[in-house]
C-alpha cells in the first residue's frame, strides 16, 4: 500500500496493492494501523456510507462543523468520479485551496481526508459506486455546504455546466466568503 500526502496537509492518496490472478483481483481498502501510522494519530471509522450516482450527478461540497466535524475514507467501487477536497481550517497555509482526484474503481485509489475539509463528488461514468467511511456520526443541524462553483475556490470540475445534475439543496449552498 502506497499512502502520499496531497498539496493539502493530512489529505492523503491511498494506493492499495492490488493482486491478480486468474480469478480476478484483490486487495486490502483499509488497514488500520498502516493509515494510522502515517497520518501520526488515531482515526476510528464509525459511519460507512454508499451513494450511487448517473454520470453528471455533483454532490457538494459538504461538511461537517464542530464537534461533528468528519474525516472520510473515499473509494470509488465501480465507475469513475471526479472527487475534490477543500481546506477549510483557517490555520492551515492551505487554507480555501483544493485537490482533486479521479477516483475509478479500475485502479482503486483512494482518498483520506482529514477533519475540516469540505468535499464533493462529480459522477463521470453512467454508474458510479462512491462509499466513504466516516469517523464521525452525521448530524444533520451541523451540516454546511459550499456552492461547487464558487468563483474563489477556482475548481474546475472539467464537466459541460449544462449537463451538470444538482440537488435542488446543493444549487442554493453559499459562497466560501460568506462562511469564511
Amino acid at each position: 500500500m502506497n499512502i502520499v500526502e496531497t498539496n493539502l496537509k493530512g489529505c492523503f492518496v491511498i494506493e492499495p496493492n492490488v493482486y491478480l490472478d486468474r480469478r480476478g483481483s484483490f486487495y486490502e481498502s483499509y488497514n488500520k494501523l498502516k493509515l494510522e501510522k502515517k497520518l501520526g494519530k488515531e482515526i476510528n471509522f464509525v459511519q460507512d456510507n454508499c451513494s450511487i450516482s448517473k454520470k453528471g450527478v455533483l454532490r457538494g461540497l459538504h461538511f461537517q462543523k464542530g464537534k461533528y466535524a468528519q474525516a472520510k475514507l473515499i473509494s470509488v467501487i465501480k465507475g469513475e468520479a471526479l472527487d475534490v477536497a477543500v481546506d477549510l481550517r483557517k490555520e492551515s497555509p492551505t487554507f480555501g485551496k483544493h485537490f482533486k482526484i479521479v477516483l475509478s474503481g479500475d485502479d482503486n485509489k483512494m482518498l483520506f481526508i482529514p477533519r475540516g475539509m469540505a468535499h464533493g463528488f462529480l459522477s463521470l461514468s453512467n454508474e458510479t459506486h462512491f462509499s466513504y467511511k466516516c469517523d464521525n456520526y452525521y448530524n444533520k443541524q451541523s451540516e454546511v455546504g459550499i456552492i461547487y462553483n464558487d468563483s474563489s475556490l477556482k475548481i474546475d470540475w472539467n464537466f459541460p455546466k449544462n449537463d451538470l445534475i444538482l440537488s435542488d439543496k446543493d444549487l442554493l449552498l453559499p459562497n466560501f466568503n460568506l462562511l469564511f
